[in-house]
């Protein structure tokens, strides 16, 4: 018994053949080509799960369902992906135009939600009986896992944490509105903070590293905090500051077992967790009260595919859908 699961994305599209515990038997990929027809993009995603079957040398028999990964929200009940903005798609058919090319059952939900539910499976979130996933990339991306199951709420958006209101009137967001978690926990908003610091002391090293201000990134303001450098260790401290508050509304509100950071900033390591967790008691209601631990990711650019294939595992049970 294995699951395929299925991770696209703006440029590439992922595809797994998944076992019960979560582990990659075999992988195939393409590039996602976004401003096609969205037939295309979907003959291609059948195409990469069905040669990932095949390198793994399991047969269509033994599959028992699809799940999938999206930038954007889908409706499980009818298999429709409501908005997906990377692709453009808007109340997309994805379960049936997939089930022409492979007839199982097909499960979808937005990437860093199967990311998170990756984690908890087989990642460092598992065995905790809550779980809230944060990716740090371009944008924040938020996934949300009780009880071994992923929880998007009563109309599928309870995790759009990235959307969370940090700042009334605050940066405005891609999606629409001000003051987004997003714009100030995202390597983008990293990147920001360290060229609005540069413009004002251009002789630091950050600067000196990325050449010219369009160069600069996340990885440069880092790499210069750890090495000491005054101007980046503000920039990051600043940023920490604003990641340790966003977490601690997600303590107040949920107060989940673990915080799992994961994206492109978690590749800091230790830097961050320490600089994450030395701030997080400032804004702590309940000081003397323990709280969920805030740990890296571990399964990299695999977690998309093990956690769409444990979505298809654990929603194929779910009579309701």
């Amino acid at each position: 018994m294995i699951f395929i699961g299925i991770d696209l994305g703006g440029t590439m599209i992922a595809a797994g053949a998944i076992d019960l515990k979560g582990n990659i038997l075999a992988e195939a990929s393409t590039a996602t080509i976004a401003q096609r027809d969205y037939r295309e993009i979907v003959r291609d995603m059948a195409a990469c799960a069905l040669k990932a079957l095949e390198r793994s040398g399991r047969g269509m028999d033994e599959v028992e369902a699809l799940g999938i990964g999206i930038p954007g929200i889908a409706d499980n009940t009818t298999g429709r992906v409501i908005f997906c903005t990377n692709l453009g798609w808007h109340e997309i058919p994805l379960r049936e135009e997939l089930q022409k090319y492979i007839s199982k059952p097909v499960f979808i939900d937005n990437d860093a939600t199967v990311a998170g539910l990756a984690e908890s499976v087989a990642g460092v979130s598992a065995g905790a009986a809550s779980s809230v996933f944060l990716t740090l990339g371009t944008g924040v991306g938020g996934g949300i896992v009780i009880n071994g199951k992923p929880w998007t709420g009563a109309h599928g958006v309870a995790s759009e944490l990235g959307h969370l209101t940090m700042e009334m009137d605050g940066l405005p967001c891609t999606c629409g509105k001000r003051g987004c978690v997003e714009q100030y926990c995202s390597a983008t908003a990293l990147i920001r903070m360290g060229r609005e610091a540069v413009s004002m002391h251009p002789d630091s090293l950050i600067l000196q590293r990325a050449g010219k201000p369009e160069k600069i990134s996340g990885k440069i303001i880092i790499d210069c905090a750890k090495e000491g450098d005054p101007l980046a260790a503000k920039v990051f401290d600043r940023y920490t500051d604003y990641l340790a508050l966003a977490i601690n509304s997600i303590v107040s509100f949920m107060d989940p077992e673990v915080i799992v950071l994961g994206g492109g900033i978690s590749m800091a390591g230790q830097f961050l967790l320490d600089a994450v967790n030395e701030k997080m008691p400032r804004y702590l209601m309940f000081k003397t009260m323990p709280y969920g631990r805030v740990e890296l990711a571990v399964l990299g650019n695999g977690a998309g595919i093990i956690g769409a294939a444990m979505l298809g595992m654990i929603l194929k049970e779910d009579k309701s859908l």
